[in-house]
């Protein structure tokens, strides 16, 4: 009797267990399941806006958006998208593998479709739209992609796009970043790509357990980026990239008193088409040359200043009184330092100040920055800019250097020497500069005493940000210590013996530096620097060619640019 009772309460415990768990399944997870069964007949389209677009100072559009094709497939039975991959790579004429392969690498989940091919051309796109009566689950989706209307044009200060690596990603997630987001790097389409970038929309479908449609649900319309507006002018840009040719380099043309970028080339240069395209050889090329044409060389690479930095010499010895216009030294063509002799380019006699701007004595410098000291040379070298960025509006700008006495002895162990003194005192040593850090100190001289921040940014959707961007300090320097060089710069030009001559024939006068940086085992580093029209300058240009000889070259291509211009009525 008692194995009975034990056996029937066993029997009532089973099914009272077993209707529990049915009540818990129908009523209360009766929804749950409900919706994972609405899920299963929803298929998300994903419907992409365009990215904003970039404009030079007139609104001309340096990049834009065109129209593209991608391919995708809704999830279904594995026999259904093995007909409908079949039938595509008939049309596209792809191997049918490799299309399988792309649908299980970017499979998600059933609910999503799936990208098997992209940027079709529109006449596959055409025909493939035609199949979609007699095999279900192909969805033909537009989709922008950036178009490069002047290709190479301006390629450094715009950028590239390509697929979110794991450093962003890592750093950008919060932001609603995802993985294989498309993304800029470089330029303004890195700095500015929160303004430019597109939110994402779709339609949400029904259909049936055959994968067809029934009807739409909901739609979430996307939404485009932002448009920015550049200070850059597309044809001094043009000009600028055009004179620079195939050489090594880069150019920098500034507005003096407002700091806006006019033009900003450097060479070599790329298309960023090419990472649109995914033009595989290209792209390898691009990464592994010994060039380094990703790099722009106007705001990231550095260089020995050679004689443009004579200018800062000149300004502190002025101004601390070491010097005046009528003091003068012998150039027998080098000068003797203890054991060393340090040389000049020529035999100059007597100079003063005014004659050795123009005709780039080093002799006067050497001893000049020996009054001077290390330590005073590098203050007002801090004073022009140097040593630290700009607070450009582009990535990846770098500080330059300029060595000082206490340095030396911290970092290398070392006593500061004279010789020091008198390598930096010509711009050589280990003084390191950018082209854009160079044109804003030409810009000093331009304006009569002011430091500005160059910008290249003047809209965004719009909204002018201009008065964000400007910043201009004055720099604390005599006007008449500014006046005194203003007249070696314009002899650099008017006098016949002045390094830049070559450029006294140019229908607007001009007042500049060059300067020969010595940068073994290559060739020396050719640099021009000046201001156009002397009187009352419109322009700051800054030239550097890379192993491109004596200053006399990047004057040449200078001379090119401002008779380009002049021809353009640019000026």
């Amino acid at each position: 009797m008692t194995r009975l009772r034990i056996a029937g309460f066993t029997v009532i415990f089973v099914f009272l267990f077993l209707f529990l768990n049915l009540f818990r399944l129908e009523l209360m997870g009766g929804r749950k399941f409900r919706e994972l069964s609405d899920k299963n007949c929803i298929r998300l389209l994903p419907q992409e806006g365009s990215r904003g677009k970039i404009l030079d100072r007139r609104g001309d559009v340096i990049v834009g958006n065109e129209l593209s094709y991608d391919v995708m497939l809704m999830p279904k039975d594995a026999q259904q998208i093995d007909q409908a991959l079949a039938a595509v790579a008939g049309i596209l004429g792809r191997d049918f593998k490799d299309l399988k392969n792309t649908f299980k690498n970017n499979f998600i989940a059933s609910s999503a479709a799936v990208t098997v091919a992209k940027d079709i051309d529109v006449k596959k796109a055409i025909t493939l739209e035609e199949l979609k009566s007699n095999i279900d689950g192909i969805v033909i989706q537009p989709r922008p992609r950036r178009r490069y209307p002047h290709a190479r044009l301006a390629a450094h200060v715009l950028g590239y796009l390509n697929e979110i690596d794991r450093w962003r990603l890592t750093k950008l997630a919060d932001y609603g970043y995802k993985t294989k987001d498309i993304v800029g790097f470089g330029g303004i389409e890195e700095k500015y790509d929160y303004y430019l970038r597109q939110e994402e929309g779709g339609l949400s479908l029904e259909v049936d357990s055959r994968g067809r449609f029934v009807r739409a649900l909901g739609f979430r319309p996307p939404k485009n980026g932002r448009d920015i507006q550049l200070t850059l002018d597309l044809k001094i840009q043009k000009i600028a990239q055009d004179c620079l040719a195939e050489r090594k380099g880069a150019v920098v043309i500034m507005e003096p008193y407002s700091g806006q970028i006019i033009a900003m080339a450097s060479a070599p240069d790329f298309n960023p088409a090419a990472f649109v395209k995914k033009a595989n050889s290209s792209l390898r090329s691009l990464f592994s040359s010994q060039e380094a044409p990703l790099i722009n060389r106007a705001v990231a690479a550095a260089y020995p200043a050679g004689s443009v930095f004579k200018l800062v010499v000149a300004a502190a010895a002025l101004e601390t009184k070491k010097i005046n216009l009528n003091t003068s030294f012998f150039c027998s063509g080098s000068m003797h330092l203890g054991r060393e002799e340090f040389a000049c380019w020529d035999v100059h006699n007597q100079q003063n100040l005014l004659g050795a701007i123009a005709r780039s004595c080093n002799v006067l410098f050497y001893r000049t920055g020996l009054l001077l000291g290390g330590q005073a040379i590098y203050e007002y070298a801090l004073k022009f800019g140097f040593s630290k960025n700009t607070s450009f509006d582009l990535p990846y700008e770098i500080n330059g250097f300029i060595p000082y006495p206490l340095w030396k002895k911290i970092y290398r162990f070392k006593h500061w020497l004279d010789g020091d003194t008198v390598n930096m005192s010509i711009g050589q040593g280990e003084v390191l500069v950018t082209p854009l850090q160079i044109c804003r100190m030409m810009a000093v001289f331009a304006n009569r005493g002011m430091l500005v921040t160059p910008y290249i940014v003047q809209a965004i959707d719009g909204r002018d940000i201009s008065k964000y961007k400007q910043r201009i300090s004055p720099l604390s320097i005599k006007p008449e210590t500014i006046d005194y060089i203003r007249i070696g710069l314009k002899n650099v030009v008017s006098d016949p013996a002045g390094t830049a001559s070559a450029l006294a024939a140019l229908p607007v006068a001009v007042s500049g530096k060059t300067g020969t940086a010595q940068a073994p085992p290559g060739q020396p580093h050719a640099w021009f620097a000046g201001y156009f029209p002397s009187k009352n300058p419109k322009f700051v240009i800054c030239v550097l060619l890379e192993h491109g000889g004596s200053g006399y070259y990047a004057a040449a291509v200078a001379k090119q640019i401002i008779e380009a211009m002049a021809q353009e009525g640019l000026i």
